[in-house]
């Protein structure tokens, strides 16, 4: 007979079943994955200041200086967009390229700042840096 009173199949299972908690994990990270990169450009933040060792500027080094009216100087000598580029380009090709330093004056629209940052990323240099006076 199939069906007896003295059946085993009556008996508790004890161990845990984990896909269901697979499946909210893996939804929970779905989530943090696509929320994350709006959350991290949709919030506005004042950037607090910080105390940090003084910068030296490397003596074979490039200073690249965005002065308060938006006009760019490289190595102290004033720049056009279209000149910054060629100097640009010129790092660029280098075997090895030199080390960039930017300066920018403190009230600078960032406009412009970012403008020489985006020339220098879309040209390949890698080695670029900011200069910045430490807190007294």
């Amino acid at each position: 007979m199939a069906f007896s009173a003295d059946s085993q199949d009556d008996e508790i299972i004890s161990e845990i079943n984990m896909t269901p908690l697979v499946d909210v994990m893996l939804v929970l990270l779905i989530i943090f994955m696509i929320t994350m990169p709006v959350l991290t450009q949709s919030v506005l933040v004042e950037l607090p200041q910080a105390r940090a060792e003084p910068t030296t500027i490397q003596p074979d080094s490039i200073a690249i200086s965005v002065l308060r009216d938006g006009t760019v100087q490289w190595n102290s000598e004033a720049v056009t967009a279209a000149q910054l580029q060629q100097k640009l380009i010129q790092v660029a090709e280098l075997p090895q390229q030199l080390p960039l330093q930017l300066m920018a004056d403190k009230a600078v629209e960032y406009r412009h700042v970012l403008n020489v940052m985006a020339l220098a990323q879309q040209l390949g240099i890698t080695q670029l840096g900011f200069v910045t006076e430490p807190i007294h």
